[in-house]
């Protein structure tokens, strides 16, 4: 299934050097739009690619009304923390692993809108890794755990 990406500046730091010339792993990565949320680039030699500064936000909310394929968001913490306090998740693809780092980024942050999801598929790796899909349903109605 087609998919854009839509990545914050530091992933696409770490990806636009790797994926050109690993694109068997991963089919699609090089034909996909990459939409990039960055202040200080314009350009990249890793196409098709925009650059999107300024208002984050705004430029998505645009992005999601044109027709296209779905936005794939990777990485990128700070690129979701704003996507999710400007109500502009659908899904997530969580990836949760059995162990603790103590401290670093946290995903859900102050600023975050509340709504409700709902689990659409799940699995557990031999290894303990729970990947889970949940999908966005609404407000969050309360007295309903």
């Amino acid at each position: 299934m087609p998919f854009d990406l839509l990545i914050g500046r530091k992933t696409f730091d770490i990806w636009a050097p790797y994926w050109p010339h690993h694109a068997d792993i991963w089919p699609g990565v090089n034909t996909a739009t990459k939409y990039i949320a960055s202040n200080t680039m314009s350009s990249a030699e890793w196409q098709p690619t925009v650059f999107l500064g300024g208002d984050v936000a705004e430029k998505v909310i645009k992005l999601k009304q044109q027709p296209g394929p779905d936005l794939h968001v990777y990485g990128s913490g700070n690129l979701i923390q704003t996507l999710l306090r400007h109500d502009l998740v659908d899904e997530l693809w969580l990836k949760i692993y059995p162990l603790t780092l103590g401290s670093g980024k946290r995903l859900f942050v102050d600023g975050a809108i509340p709504v409700a999801f709902k689990v659409t598929e799940s699995k557990v790796s031999p290894k303990g890794v729970i990947i889970v899909n949940y999908e966005r349903v609404g407000a969050i109605t309360t007295g309903s755990f």
